[in-house]
């Protein structure tokens, strides 16, 4: 699995769209805030996989990114998955980064 920043993504989206950021946060997390991103809760991650499309890189995104690991590795080791990564310190890292103004909590 491959970490990115929250600033290395962040330069990376402004000169490429070949990043998707999948928010794996519970819907009532979404609805305080949120980034552009689609969002798939990671209890249905599994079964939505197939919404991940190959020809993108995938950045799975949760709160601190505790649970973009876990899945992360699930999505490699059981699936096969290889353009997987994780945004390392989650959405928070992004505000305390890229965005102060974002509403988290």
């Amino acid at each position: 699995m491959q970490v990115l920043t929250a600033k290395d993504l962040h330069e990376r989206m402004n000169q490429t769209n070949e990043y998707l950021i999948v928010d794996i946060r519970e819907p009532y997390e979404c609805q305080i805030g949120r980034i552009d991103s689609i969002h798939i809760p990671m209890g249905e991650l599994i079964s939505r996989q197939d919404e991940l499309p190959d020809d993108k890189k995938i950045v799975l995104m949760c709160k601190s990114g505790k649970r973009a690991e876990a899945a992360a590795n699930l999505l490699i080791t059981e699936f096969n998955k290889c353009n997987i990564y994780m945004l390392e310190g989650g959405i928070t890292a992004w505000r305390d980064t890229v965005n102060p103004d974002l509403k988290i909590d």
